[in-house]
């Protein structure tokens, strides 16, 4: 006998209720479930970032957060952030060349929303911390920096 638990919390603006195990991960959710697909399944022990999504404003590993804890929090993914327009972050990942097979991307944006959020001057040594939980095996960090630093200058530049 399955032991499902009521979960309620918002993804992306819009209010999830879902009967699910408390032990199934986050990342299962929203791939299986709710077909969101841009959070990316990769090493599954949090060390890739690859699954990153912002819970309440942070930077959280969707393949290691459980159901039980996402009871009544905030959640956003990749898709969540770009509804009517691209999102400037995502924009300036384009123009710079910060992706090459892809894979990491939506995971290193969320990071970025997150840093920029909090704050829209990091030096580049907050800039190499917000993004050390993300890992990119195809390119050399160059595009992705250049990415960081633009979208920096880009939300300054309309404050």
């Amino acid at each position: 006998m399955r032991s499902e638990k009521g979960i309620s919390c918002e993804i992306n603006g819009q209010i999830i209720k879902l009967e699910v195990p408390p032990s199934r991960k986050l990342l299962s959710i929203l791939r299986d479930d709710l077909v969101m697909t841009g959070t990316k399944i990769s090493c599954e022990i949090g060390r890739c970032g690859a699954c990153m999504v912002l819970i309440d404003g942070e930077p959280t590993n969707a393949c290691l957060t459980m159901a039980y804890q996402c009871e009544g929090k905030r959640i956003t993914t990749i898709e969540g952030l770009s509804v009517d327009e691209i999102d400037p972050i995502q924009r300036c990942f384009l123009e710079e060349g910060g992706y090459q097979c892809g894979y990491c991307t939506p995971g290193m944006i969320i990071s970025v929303k997150a840093l920029l959020t909090r704050n829209p001057d990091p030096s580049q040594e907050e800039m190499t911390e917000a993004l050390s939980g993300n890992l990119c095996r195809c390119t050399g960090y160059g595009g992705i920096i250049r990415s960081v630093r633009k979208a920096a200058l880009l939300g300054r530049d309309t404050s």
